[in-house]
């Protein structure tokens, strides 16, 4: 049976605080990055990650260098990109990227590959939105051929053809490539088809209802014949901890409600309100915030009936203290855990 992890993913968030009106800066948020994974490991959470985007409120658009920064201060957590944007990506540098990564990190690398919730990576490296789907699918498949063959080739109508040509470095133990899913049955049934870990982001509405997409992840897996003792599903979501559980409640509203509503004016949502957050922090909604023992509670929920092995809290949503954002980490794995 596979020990249940615990783990904390960023997206290096750089947002104007509206309390003060200052923002931090890139250069102090990314260095935030690397004392944020040493504390990570030395309170015994089992994996970091960091997402990739491109835009002026997040700080980490090179996953991989940042992890491999993390790599050089710690020696026992698992380190991964949530996610890399392969659509926009070359898979044959995202490999070599993370195949370093492994090495240097004596085999603790994780690449989790997304198509992109946000979508400025597209026309910044010249991708074309009508192709959103059919990048995703032909660069995952030559990533996962690349990783697991060292001689590749490759006919393609979005990357250029591959005449078997090696691709280095190799490792002596290849990293995990996992799939990240926001809400497709199709990203589910291509992670279960190609035999690669799950990532579901829940980020909103019951996380319970995600129970269709993991059996039907489950069922087509063990139907193209992969090893059931390989299944591999984590969930991502928002969250915040302190001891005293109201005042977790109320220090997390003013993070979040800055950065949904400012994403929901770009998408075309309505504005974020208490009522989403009240729905939200409770038994059924997908915001982990509280203290450590309803915090564990509602995660031990996901665990039994979802049958989950990771989950991972996301740190910060808008413009946080860093010493919230260290706090949090340090009660995720000293109380949090415990009580898993």
């Amino acid at each position: 049976m596979k020990a249940f992890e615990i783990g904390v993913t960023t997206f290096a968030e750089v947002m104007e605080d509206p309390m003060t009106n200052t923002t931090i800066s890139y250069d102090e948020r990314l260095k935030h990055i690397i004392e944020e994974i040493k504390l990570a490991e030395s309170v015994g959470l089992d994996y970091y990650g960091v997402g990739e985007h491109h835009r002026v409120d997040f700080a980490a658009s090179s996953p991989a260098v940042l992890l491999a920064a993390g790599a050089s201060v710690t020696s026992k957590i698992k380190l991964g990109s949530a996610v890399s944007v392969l659509s926009s990506d070359d898979p044959v540098r995202l490999y070599q990227q993370f195949a370093t990564l492994q090495a240097i990190s004596n085999g603790r690398a994780e690449l989790t590959a997304g198509r992109g919730s946000f979508i400025e990576s597209f026309p910044l490296f010249g991708y074309d939105l009508n192709d959103y789907h059919e990048l995703y699918d032909e660069k995952l498949r030559l990533l996962v051929k690349i990783r697991d063959n060292e001689f590749v080739s490759h006919q393609g109508k979005h990357r250029p053809d591959i005449d078997y040509t090696g691709i280095y470095p190799r490792n002596e133990v290849p990293f995990k490539i996992g799939v990240a899913v926001g809400g497709t049955p199709q990203s589910v049934k291509r992670a279960a088809e190609l035999g690669l870990p799950l990532f579901l982001a829940i980020i909103g509405g019951d996380p319970l209802h995600f129970k269709p997409f993991v059996e039907l992840y489950k069922r087509d897996y063990l139907s193209h014949g992969h090893d059931p003792e390989k299944i591999f599903i984590a969930v991502h979501s928002h969250g915040y901890l302190d001891m005293d559980h109201e005042k977790a409640i109320k220090d997390y509203y003013p993070s979040i409600e800055v950065a949904m509503t400012k994403i929901g004016q770009e998408r075309g949502w309505g504005p974020y309100t208490k009522h989403t957050y009240e729905q939200g922090i409770s038994m059924n909604g997908a915001l982990y915030v509280g203290n450590p023992s309803y915090v564990a509670r509602k995660i031990k929920l996901l665990k039994q009936e979802l049958g989950i092995h990771r989950f991972t809290m996301h740190i910060p949503v808008g413009p946080m203290a860093h010493e919230k954002i260290m706090q949090t980490i340090q009660l995720l794995g000293e109380e949090v855990k415990k009580y898993l």
